[in-house]
């Protein structure tokens, strides 16, 4: 299996893990961390890819020619638009609905999501390309990065929403999610205000963010 993989697959079990830490349940209807999220419906969001992956690699049919990362960024409407853009009020939305039957069956779900995933990907071919919800095509090592980045960011969301340390996570998860963030913040704000932000304090932007 793929170093893409087996980060992706160490990931999720990180966040499933997190999932059933005893203080989410405590905090289940409590708002997070994040504006407009509550507790629960940020743990929804945060399982919920584990579902994107369940789903991308179901058969599916004729696939088009695979688009970069980046391009799969620049097309995606949530990336720059506001919390009350249909996009992102369709991702609270669906966290919402993910956690609707409570934290003991939504840990359930994404633990069993789990265990099929890692038999699955293990059998993927090296070339296997996967639709998005979105309807274009991507490899499927990107898509799973894709969601390495989801899960990582949304990991530390929950943590510091419901007062828990923000799980540890080896340098094979990590690197590849600051590769990426960097690579899209370079995009968004051009690489001078990046290598401010990283280097020189007096002339740091006031944000490199990605997204």
């Amino acid at each position: 299996m793929g170093e893409t993989r087996q980060s992706y697959l160490l990931a999720a079990e990180s966040a499933v893990r997190l999932l059933g830490h005893p203080a989410v349940a405590a905090s289940w209807d409590k708002p997070s961390a994040l504006v407009e999220f509550s507790v629960a419906g940020l743990a929804g969001h945060l399982a919920h890819q584990l579902v994107r992956v369940g789903d991308a690699l179901a058969p599916n049919g004729p696939v088009q020619e695979p688009i970069s990362l980046l391009e799969h960024y620049m097309r995606s409407p949530w990336v720059q638009a506001g919390l009350d853009h249909e996009s992102n009020l369709s991702i609270r939305r669906g966290g919402e609905a993910a956690a609707a039957a409570g934290p003991a069956l939504l840990l359930e779900r994404s633990q069993a999501l789990l265990d099929m995933q890692r038999a699955a990907l293990a059998s993927e071919p090296a070339d296997r390309v996967v639709i998005t919800p979105a309807g274009w095509s991507l490899k499927l090592d990107d898509f799973l990065l894709t969601r390495l980045v989801e899960l990582v960011v949304h990991c530390d969301d929950l943590a510091a929403s419901v007062g828990v340390d923000t799980p540890a996570l080896p340098s094979s998860v990590i690197d590849p999610v600051v590769e990426l963030l960097a690579r899209l913040a370079v995009h968004r704000h051009g690489p001078t205000a990046v290598i401010r932000a990283l280097s020189r304090a007096e002339r740091a932007p006031a944000t490199i963010s990605a997204f």
